[in-house]
């Protein structure tokens, strides 16, 4: 059987090569209980023919992920492998992961569409010598596997699908998108979060130094007004604030209850319930499109009807999607506070 490496050539599969490649990151781990052997041998189970290095190495650290119930140490070396593999196929010098990230070309429509903004991009290449010095690859190695896969599925900004970026040059970004032009300040702060003495939350990590500097967390709105006008001018804030990672809580006090006279049209109003499920599948949507999920939390004094109704219908969700049943009723994706 043989393995495409990354150059294109082609090499037999050998066990003791495989068995020597993780054996070296095995470094300051339990030896009694972390067997390199035992690894390469479920991983040599699971090749086939054409297989790449790449895939190769995820299978890798994937199958390590899995022996973590026999000893923690287990999950240090799965990262650890994972790691590795980003480091070979990414490039390793700050300043031209950031050149190739702001000079990206979208392949389908052709346009110049950067991934960092023109003033960050300017700032790292002015300063590229003092801050390409200042990165130190090895704390990635510092990372759990759990922590390090959450970086590549979401924060690491990725060119044509792949991920372009390592740990450490995202925590440069946001230190550099931050501090700008005080570049003391930007090594500074790279150094207190990659030697994780604080970190930044999540739109922090996912827009500093981008073209969308969204960098807060959590936004508290109240609805406009009682009206379609005003229940649909929230929901269009509701969605931008999504879209770039911004938690939200919404209070509903001035939403009248199920059964009220409406004066404008001489009707009767639905209630909470109706308007929840839109808020519920806008949330759901932008979610496709966002970053992260959307966990909106909805605060309201006077509608305990309302939430007895929403709860009973909540329940019932549940109970219809565990017998495998399409509803149509609210998901329970909101947290509501009375």
């Amino acid at each position: 059987m043989f393995v495409n490496k990354r150059d294109g050539r082609q090499e037999k599969v050998m066990f003791d090569k495989i068995t020597s490649r993780i054996q070296k990151l095995c470094y300051g781990l339990n030896s009694d209980f972390v067997d390199p052997a035992a690894i390469t041998l479920k991983v040599i189970n699971g090749l086939y023919p054409g297989v790449t290095t790449v895939e190769l190495d995820n299978l890798a650290a994937e199958t390590a992920a899995t022996m973590t119930t026999k000893h923690p140490d287990y999950a240090q070396l799965a990262a650890r492998i994972a790691i590795s593999n980003l480091h070979k196929e990414t490039k390793k010098v700050f300043s031209e992961v950031s050149d190739d990230l702001y000079k990206w070309i979208n392949p389908k429509t052709g346009k110049h569409s950067p991934m960092i903004s023109k003033e960050t991009h300017e700032i790292i290449i002015k300063n590229a010598d003092k801050l390409n010095s200042a990165m130190i690859y090895d704390r990635d190695f510092s990372y759990n596997y759990f922590g390090f896969k959450t970086l590549e599925r979401s924060y690491l900004l990725k060119i044509d699908q792949k991920v372009a970026e390592r740990p450490q040059h995202m925590l440069m970004r946001v230190a550099v998108g931050i501090h700008e032009n005080d570049i003391e300040a930007a090594i500074e702060t790279y150094n207190l979060l990659s030697e994780k003495w604080f970190t930044h939350a999540s739109p922090t990590l996912f827009n500093a130094g981008t073209c969308r500097p969204q960098l807060s967390s959590c936004f508290l709105l109240t609805m406009h007004s009682d009206s379609i006008e005003g229940i649909y001018d929230t929901l269009k804030q509701c969605a931008l604030i999504s879209k770039s990672a911004g938690g939200i809580g919404l209070n509903v006090h001035n939403i009248r209850a199920t059964g009220s006279y409406i004066a404008g049209t001489n009707g009767i109003s639905n209630g909470l319930l109706p308007m929840l499920r839109v808020y519920n599948n806008t949330a759901r949507y932008v979610d496709k499109e966002a970053i992260r999920d959307q966990v909106p939390l909805l605060y309201t004094l006077n509608h305990g009807m309302q939430i007895s109704l929403i709860s009973w219908t909540a329940r019932r969700t549940l109970e219809r999607k565990s017998r495998g049943q399409e509803t149509c009723s609210m998901p329970c994706g909101y947290q509501i506070c009375l």
